[in-house]
């Protein structure tokens, strides 16, 4: 490569110096000028000298420094001979000087570089010296381009606040890297295949990419390796001492034999004879025995530690007159009595032997039942236990629980006040939240509308398929009541109902503008409005929800407490929630684990119950989740009811189970109520004001309870059978299919299989 020219001083000085040498005998060197120069490394200086050489095209030349000022550039090649612009580019400023320059005082320096230049301070007014910038446009150094942020090993959180991060080599600030949001960083993971290996670096604020070698350090530290690949932890032994001409001729030291290797210890000697003398002098005593028991002991003779003493055996029974040899003649048998003594069994005779009279001692003979006794006597000490048991004497009265007398349980239901007949088995029946209208429907499709003051019948309807179920909307501002049948729901208004609850009831199911039903409708359920003129004694429905096609009975309906929603399931376990205000329909489930028997809302939460075959589910309907999974142990579930204060739930099965539950408890039943009714049970219902709750079973009977839930939860609830109600007859195997409580009374309607609807008073 290329040298800069010599300044003429350093010239001048250099030949002084070559005259110098030559007279002091030192060879001439040569002149320096345009030198090319290799510069090798040790494994390229022997190649080298092995006459392993290679073309100068072949290496890469060394850059020039260019180490003119920006502001030299267009002058610097004015004024000089073209022989100072040979070879390769040199400096050259260093032989011009400028206005402001000031003259260098040593001709001996060679400056190799910029050189600095004076000029007058803008701030102060003195002179300043000033060199020019260093332009990094060279491959030598690179540690500017590595290491832009020189701040050091800081705390970075002190520039977050800031819009740089540092500071570099010539004290400009470091601007912060633009950051993306999440997504952008997302989408930077997902096009960029290999960031994954790369790490976030706190002195730049940026992700780097990993070398090669820094991930396999990583790998082997998750491997619980070592961390340098090149060491190897299972290297051969050097057996530094084994083998032929490694054996240890010479000893490790050469220090002379000590005398007690082979020579008895004098001071031990001493010390030996010192503890002999104190022994026998009986200075020093051996140790004492720690234990004065014996070695040999009796096994049975002391109890045991760890549990009280054995009582003793228990002794044999004293002789009575009957074993004297001369006994009263009261106590010698009759014949009679000895041949039933012989025919008896040993186990169960009163005694062993038979008395006998006889005139003197001297003339008793031995006992011939002497060993046999013996031997007895042995095998009870040997079986008999060693434990005293007490017996308590409890009445067994008293641990029964001391329920109320059921007089002071009053009122409750206690006989029947009406009947209406039907002709098939009449299986639903529904109450108005007056308490003045009972609907009841049955499997001829006939709806009957009566008055429970009178039992007058105010209404009829006949529909084309049998009744599954009938509901009344519990709002008080409205009345009307809905009723289930093959793939429909129809909604009605009942008779004689006041002209201002009559008109927002129109208003409610037959509104001047109908909401449009979201698009999130299902389009295989419909809502039709009837054609007719709204009457409300019409035998038509104000409204009727068509059912999917895949959908059979609607066998129950069941309404929120605020009575805008309702939810029905069919025989073809579809469940569907419906709301009347907007006539919008949809299905909670996408799929339903079992078969579907029984739903029912939370009367104060947004819960909604779902009973399967043996299981209860508490779904939350805001939240969208399953809250908790009863475990009722019944095999098939078939009724299931909230208490009004929405913490106690009762189940019933077709396996005659009742099941109470505390959802403050537990997941399993609180009580089980299984002897109650012969045969399954059909309905369950809480009454909504008293402390009661009834359950009706295909036997034919109605259970009566009492149940009073308390407000502290240490207090258990109270449940009390009450009464048996029977008046329904069994046919075909069935007896009272649905019971419902009056709101304001402790009154109850029961429909049975015989076609009979029961109005039970107090």
């Amino acid at each position: 490569m290329g040298v800069p020219a010599v300044p003429p001083k350093a010239e001048a000085s250099g030949q002084k110096r070559k005259r110098k040498n030559e007279t002091n005998g030192a060879p001439e060197l040569p002149s320096f000028g345009p030198l090319g120069m290799e510069m090798h490394s040790d494994e390229e200086n022997a190649a080298v000298g092995s006459g392993d050489e290679e073309s100068e095209s072949d290496h890469e030349s060394f850059p020039e420094l260019d180490t003119r000022d920006d502001s030299e550039d267009d002058t610097s090649d004015e004024g000089n001979d073209p022989e100072e612009h040979d070879g390769s580019s040199s400096s050259s400023y260093l032989l011009e000087d400028s206005e402001d320059e000031v003259d260098v005082s040593q001709d001996d320096v060679v400056n190799i570089g910029p050189r600095a230049t004076t000029i007058l301070s803008k701030i102060t007014g003195r002179p300043k010296r000033v060199y020019p910038e260093i332009v990094p446009d060279y491959d030598s150094d690179s540690s500017t381009e590595d290491d832009p942020n020189r701040v050091g090993n800081i705390p970075m959180h002190w520039y977050d606040d800031l819009p740089h991060l540092g500071y570099d080599i010539d004290g400009k600030k470091v601007l912060r890297p633009a950051k993306g949001d999440e997504l952008d960083k997302f989408l930077s993971t997902v096009d960029d295949p290999s960031s994954w290996t790369s790490g976030f670096d706190k002195l730049t604020q940026s992700d780097q990419q990993l070398t090669s070698e820094e991930l396999d350090i990583i790998r082997r530290l998750q491997a619980a390796e070592v961390p340098d690949a090149s060491y190897n932890p299972y290297e051969d032994t050097v057996e530094w001492f084994t083998g032929k001409g490694k054996e240890e001729v010479m000893p490790i030291s050469a220090r002379p034999e000590p005398k007690r290797r082979w020579q008895p210890s004098k001071w031990e000697k001493q010390k030996v004879m010192k503890i002999v003398r104190a022994i026998r002098q009986g200075r020093i005593l051996p140790r004492k025995p720690t234990s004065t028991q014996p070695q040999f002991y009796q096994l049975w003779a002391t109890p045991a530690s760890d549990h009280p003493p054995p009582l003793p055996a228990p002794k044999p029974p004293l002789p009575t007159n009957a074993e004297s040899y001369n006994p009263p003649a009261e106590y010698l048998p009759t014949p009679e009595e000895k041949t039933e003594w012989e025919a008896t069994d040993k186990e169960d005779r009163e005694r062993n032997f038979l008395p006998q009279k006889y005139s003197a001692l001297r003339l008793v003979p031995g006992y011939d039942q002497f060993i046999q006794e013996r031997f007895s006597r042995l095998l009870d000490l040997y079986l008999a236990p060693r434990i005293q048991r007490k017996k308590l004497n409890i009445d067994p009265d008293s641990l029964l629980p001391q329920l109320p007398s059921p007089q002071s349980l009053k009122p409750f239901p206690i006989f029947e006040l009406l009947r209406q007949e039907h002709g098939s088995k009449a299986r639903c029946i529904a109450i108005s939240p007056d308490g003045v209208w009972v609907a009841s429907g049955d499997e001829s499709g006939l709806v009957k509308v009566w008055e429970i003051a009178v039992g007058r019948e105010a209404a009829r309807y006949q529909f084309e398929s049998r009744v599954g179920s009938i509901a009344w909307c519990p709002r008080d501002d409205v009345n009307f009541f809905v009723v289930g049948i093959d793939q429909a729901i129809h909604v009605l208004v009942p008779p004689y109902i006041p002209l201002a609850m009559l008109i927002t009831t129109l208003a409610l199911l037959t509104p001047v503008n109908p909401p449009q039903p979201p698009s999130s409708s299902s389009p295989s359920l419909k809502w039709v409005a009837s054609s007719t003129a709204p009457v409300s004694r019409s035998p038509s429905p104000l409204l009727t929800i068509h059912m999917p096609p895949s959908s059979s009975l609607v066998k129950q309906i069941t309404f929120h407490r605020r009575g805008d929603y309702l939810a029905s399931i069919s025989e073809s376990d579809s469940v569907w929630i419906h709301q009347i205000s907007k006539r919008h329909s949809q299905a909670p489930f996408k799929k339903i684990k079992g078969t579907v028997q029984r739903v029912q809302f939370h009367p104060t939460k947004p819960n909604f119950f779902v009973a399967t075959q043996r299981y209860v589910r508490m779904y939350d309907l805001a939240a969208q989740k399953l809250l908790r999974t009863l475990q009722s142990g019944i095999r098939w579930i078939s009724s299931l009811d909230i208490h009004p204060s929405g913490d106690h739930l009762i189940v019933g099965g077709y396996d005659r189970k009742l099941c109470w539950f505390d959802l403050e408890l537990s997941e399993k039943p609180y009580k089980v109520l299984s002897r109650y009714h012969s045969k399954a049970i059909r309905s369950l219902h809480f009454h909504p004001t008293y402390p009661l709750f009834a359950s009706s079973s295909d036997d034919g009977t109605i259970q009566i309870f009492h149940a009073r839930v308390f407000s502290d939860y240490l207090t258990d609830p109270l449940i009390v059978p009450l009464k048996v109600l029977r008046g329904h007859k069994i046919v075909e195997g069935l007896g009272v299919l649905e019971i419902r409580w009056l709101r304001d009374r402790p009154w109850l309607v029961s429909s049975g299989a015989d076609g009979v609807v029961s109005l039970w008073c107090n």
